[in-house]
């Protein structure tokens, strides 16, 4: 393997572009933005006046490829979070609090305990959720779960948040997947971690500064328009000749440049809310909320962010309405830290109208492999068939199985 370009600097760019260059190719790496990072970068918001970033991620610390990744970039310790696996949640209906808390073993005793299991829940539940990765190909969430309290103050919740997509149309194997590396794995899998400083700070700046030590050609806002194939490889793009090739651009682009290729087509939307207001002595620095349009609640230095996920049902409101209703959720579940807050802080309203495909069991069928017809072309992506939803562990583990595909051509 000479030279291999990779096209799209997203995660699944950057971690295809780390992983060929430990294995020692000489890398090339275009994006047709000016800014890496793709769906998961910070940038400066002039109007607010502080630095944003695109979209609210939790990882968990059983992700094992993202700190994989960090690890090799040297950006392990950006990221925090507690010394224990703990979730944090609110019913705006009731104005009842309640955080669950898995206990770091296998076992998971602490479904039985009081102070750490969900107020409600029945074991039979759990044992119900702990099959979901056995579920049938077609069998959504909604169905594979039994209603309850567990579902409605847990899994409902962490279900839209990981898979962006309603429980009524969800894959029920996508999200047994999440679970199978989460909970499943027990509490040790579980500590929920967040950039210490930004998105771009943690997963994209250390990945360029360690591909442009290791001799990288990076190229940012340059458009790949064109791949040129003969028989079983691809010779050139753009017209520029080739050796190999990683495409990791979105599941649209990477149709365009590969005709014929079945890529998912249905996606949902996330809006994210960015509020200008600090809170230094904010209880918590994430909770889930139930019962409001707001579904968690991130507490940054400066900013307090909201997102919404599977967020097409919201497309019609406008941004003013967005904003008026995540507030009013926000003051409920920050009540006592908000005194003298006013009415609505300065806001900025983040649509990302495709933020993933919809982690639905037709969609899953529609992602294809990371091999293709070409020996020289691998794909790589969170929209690929990596077996999870579309999350940042899915587009960094894509991009390592794609950089795997050409080290070692079957």
């Amino acid at each position: 393997m000479k030279s291999v370009h990779v096209v799209g600097a997203g995660l699944a760019g950057l971690s295809a572009a780390v992983a060929l260059t430990e294995a020692g190719a000489h890398v090339t790496l275009h994006d047709s933005n000016p800014a890496a990072g793709g769906r998961c970068r910070s940038y400066y918001d002039k109007e607010l006046g502080c630095r944003l970033d695109n979209g609210n991620h939790l990882v968990l610390s059983g992700n094992r490829d993202t700190f994989a990744y960090l690890a090799t970039i040297g950006a392990t310790d950006t990221m925090i979070g507690p010394d224990e696996p703990e979730f944090p949640f609110m019913d705006l209906a009731t104005g009842e609090r309640w955080t669950v808390r898995p206990n770091r073993g296998r076992i998971p005793w602490w479904v039985l305990a009081p102070s750490r299991a969900v107020p409600g829940a029945r074991l039979r539940d759990f044992v119900a959720a702990a099959l979901l990765s056995r579920a049938g190909p077609d069998t959504t969430v909604q169905q594979a779960l039994p209603p309850g309290e567990l579902y409605r103050r847990l899994l409902e919740p962490l279900a839209i948040a990981a898979l962006n997509t309603p429980p009524a149309t969800a894959s029920a194997r996508l999200m047994g997947a999440v679970m199978d590396e989460s909970l499943s794995r027990g509490g040790a899998a579980c500590r929920p971690m967040v950039p210490r400083d930004g998105l771009s700070e943690s997963f994209v700046d250390p990945a360029l500064a360690y591909l442009t030590a290791h001799g990288v050609t990076i190229r940012l806002g340059h458009r790949v328009g064109s791949v040129t194939v003969a028989e079983d490889r691809v010779v050139a793009l753009d017209g520029e000749p080739v050796d190999s090739v990683v495409i990791a651009t979105p599941a649209p682009v990477s149709s365009a440049l590969l005709p014929g290729l079945i890529v998912p087509d249905a996606f949902e939307s996330i809006l994210n809310v960015h509020f200008r207001i600090d809170i230094p002595d904010a209880p918590v620095s994430f909770i889930g909320l139930l019962g409001g349009v707001a579904e968690w609640i991130f507490v940054k230095p400066g900013v307090v962010s909201i997102t919404v996920s599977a967020g097409n049902d919201r497309a019609g409101l406008t941004s003013d309405a967005l904003a008026q209703q995540v507030w009013s959720d926000v003051h409920t579940a920050l009540a006592g830290s908000l005194d003298g807050a006013g009415p609505i802080p300065p806001y900025r309203v983040v649509r990302e109208k495709r933020a993933t495909f919809a982690a639905t069991p037709a969609q899953d069928r529609r992602r294809p492999a990371a091999r293709t017809a070409y020996h020289n072309l691998v794909l790589a992506g969170d929209w690929t068939a990596t077996g999870l939803p579309a999350t940042i562990e899915g587009a960094i583990r894509s991009g390592r199985t794609a950089a795997s595909a050409l080290c070692h051509p079957s």
